[in-house]
This record gives C-alpha cells, structure tokens and sequence, in this order.
C-alpha cells in the first residue's frame, strides 16, 4: 500500500517511488491520474484499474497473483489507500489469506487538517464521507455525543449544507474549522463556530478537497462517589442510638 501526494508532488517519498519501481504491478484508482504520477516521476511499471466499483470482483484475481509471485502496490489519486478510498478490501483479502501487507507511511490529507484546527488531536474519531442519504440523520444522531474531535471529509458543493446539519446536531456555538486544498497552492483553514463556518462558506462557496474538523461534546462531570458514605451512615446512626439510649 504506497501512499500519494494529496496534492504536493513535492510529497511523493523516495521510498514510496523506489518501491513502485521495483514492484511487477500497480494497481491504481484512476489510471488516467496516477499516469500524470508515475510520469512525473518516471515510473514504468504496468498498471491496472483498481477502484471502488470492480473491487468487489477484483480482489479474488489479485491475491491469486500474489500467490503466484507476482509483487503488486496500490495507490489510488491521492493519499494513502483504504482511506476513504479502495484498500481494505484487497487488505483484509490479503490477512485472511496469509498474504503479508505493507503500508509505506505518507500522505493523507486529514492529519494535517486536525492539527491546523487548533482542536484537541490526542484523540480523536475519524468518520470520512458521511452517508450522503440513507442513514445520514442516524448516523450525526449517534455522534450527538461524541467527546472526541471528529473528522469529515465533504465535497465543496454540499459543504454548507453539511454544516447546516453540524448546526442542528452539535449546537451553532460548536467550534469546527475546515480545510480545503490540503499542502496545494491555495491550501486555507477557517477556525470558528459553526454558526461562524456557515455564514463564511455561504458568502465565499469554496473550491477543492474539503476536511471539516469539529469539536466533540464536554464530558459529563463526574461524581465523585464516597465508597465510605455508607458507612459513615451507618455510624452516624449508631452514635445517635447511643445518645438516645443515655
């Protein structure tokens, strides 16, 4: 699993080019875009479509390759495969059939996006696209209550309206920012409330790669139980026994 720039060609690790030299096979999400990838960095390796509506039929194929020897890498347009984009599948293929997987560490586009957010990044819940119709409502309902800072993927055209339903689920005061264009030219981040993101997006539509970061609900304080109350209880009610008993 080769990771690729988000945007950056600059990006693109020495390790993450020698091992697509070196491998028989490149599977790849969109071929027409991972040929401007490869070019650049003159790669010649033979490439295949590999991508979310023929994994399904495809993985089979692919671990009998690898079971023969072949040596295969796949990347898809941008980032690190299986987020948000095909790789689990052939991943856990590959485990079930005692095939070894490696995954070169590189790019992918929300880590940067959380740490710019000035949000709280020791933990956090990773939620990518969120379901576009059925199960959207349920889905935001069940993370109502999410402590930990949460992270969306969104397309620019449906970017205020997912933030309108941000508003109706987590409160307009809710502190969020979004990212667009991650590590290109026009890389931005806007922080604020949410109620702040809606009125901004929808005066200055944005354009490119979206990643919304929102932070998650205060905890619920916590009550500090005496694990002694009921004893004291207890002995409270014995002294004034012993006191009406003098």
């Amino acid at each position: 699993m080769v990771p690729t720039p988000v945007g950056n060609l600059g990006d693109m690790t020495p390790r993450a080019i020698e091992v697509l030299n070196s491998v028989d096979l490149i599977l790849a999400e969109d071929t027409r875009t991972s040929g401007v990838l490869l070019r650049h960095f003159g790669i010649t390796t033979p490439m295949r479509s590999h991508h979310k509506f023929n994994e399904h039929s495809a993985v089979e194929a692919v671990v009998e390759q690898l079971r023969g020897g072949t040596t295969i890498s796949l990347i898809t347009d941008a980032g690190t495969p299986g987020i948000s984009d095909p790789g689990f599948m052939l991943a856990r293929a590959c485990r079930d059939s005692g095939i070894e997987v490696e995954t070169l560490p590189g790019a992918t586009a929300f880590v940067p996006a959380l740490i710019n957010s000035g949000l709280p990044c020791e933990r956090f819940a990773f939620e990518g696209f969120l379901p576009q119709k059925k199960g959207r409502n349920s889905r935001l309902e069940q993370l109502a209550g999410e402590t930990r800072t949460m992270i969306f993927y969104e397309s620019p055209v449906r970017l205020v309206k997912t933030l309108e339903q941000f508003v109706a689920t987590f409160g307009e005061q809710r502190q969020a920012s979004v990212s667009r264009e991650i590590s290109k030219l026009h890389n931005t981040t806007v922080n604020g409330s949410l109620a702040e993101l809606v009125a901004h997006f929808t005066a200055e539509p944005p354009r490119g790669e979206i990643v919304i970061v929102v932070a998650g609900a205060d905890e619920a304080p916590r009550v500090k139980v005496d694990k002694y109350a009921r004893f004291k209880q207890h002995h409270a009610a014995a002294q004034i026994s012993d006191n009406n008993d003098k």
